[in-house]
């Protein structure tokens, strides 16, 4: 017995499902593509140099140099300023990183300021810190948390060795195992335990008459130059490295710069 064929009415309803399900599919593929081809939203960088009353680093203008020209490299959208009324929460909250490049003292002017910057840490911001940075508001210990630690002194500027503690970080990665530096080699105390320490100075190779007092061998042959961790919600990079000139123009310490901050703002 022969099947008889669908009636025209069930053949129209079987093409109606059929276009919906191809509309469907069309309108999901334009969707995704869409999506797909949406551009990322473009990093904004916040480079702070605040001094409150005391020493200035002279390598400031440097830093602001190196610092604008990695922005402009990486395509990251960047305002330089000294100003601390940039910290309100409507201004901060469109940085996606916050460097302080050798800010030093006192470095907000209210106590506002200061909770702006904490909110902003603890909503999930990035925060990059560099040489003297470790000097700043050495009255505030959540601060000190925030960076890592809180400066105590240097010896004299002289050539070191810098041992690299983890190679798989943006910040160090393109180094090898001893990297030979010039700089001020800061030591730090009030040290958070939460530090993911990247590269830390040979104290062998540094000539310091106070060693024995401080640091000691508080981490046994080595003390901790640069960082990372995640602290209080936020994400926090600092590296002790930067003092002179020149090294704003140095090719490893650039990169170097340039690896923290990406792994800083990156969410």
């Amino acid at each position: 017995m022969e099947r008889p064929y669908p009636s025209v009415k069930r053949r129209r309803k079987v093409t109606g499902m059929i276009f919906v399900q191809i509309s469907l599919i069309c309108l999901f593929a334009g969707l995704f593509f869409a999506c797909e081809s949406k551009p990322m939203k473009q990093k904004r960088v916040l480079i702070y140099t605040k001094n409150g009353e005391g020493y200035v680093h002279e390598n400031i203008k440097s830093s602001i140099l190196c610092l604008e020209k990695i922005c402009e490299e990486n395509n990251w959208e960047y305002r330089t300023t000294d100003d601390a009324s940039i910290f309100t929460a409507v201004k901060i909250a469109a940085f996606d990183v916050l460097i302080f490049s050798n800010t030093n003292n006192e470095t907000f002017d209210t106590e506002e300021q200061k909770k702006v910057f904490q909110q902003y840490i603890r909503n999930g911001g990035g925060f990059a810190g560099i040489h003297s940075a470790c000097g700043s508001e050495r009255r505030w210990p959540w601060f000190w948390a925030n960076l890592g630690g809180k400066f105590v002194r240097h010896p004299k500027l002289q050539p070191f060795d810098i041992k690299i503690i983890d190679r798989n970080h943006p910040s160090t990665s393109h180094l090898g195992e001893i990297w030979q530096w010039e700089d001020e080699c800061y030591f730090m105390n009030e040290l958070n335990p939460q530090i993911h320490v990247l590269i830390a100075v040979d104290l062998g190779t540094i000539e310091d008459n106070e060693k024995e007092k401080y640091p000691g061998r508080i981490f046994g042959d080595y003390f901790p130059l640069a960082w990372c961790q995640e602290f209080d919600g936020g994400r926090q990079w600092y590296t002790a490295l930067g003092h002179k000139n020149e090294h704003y123009l140095d090719d490893n310490f650039i990169k170097h710069l340039t690896g923290g901050i990406r792994w800083a703002m990156r969410k």
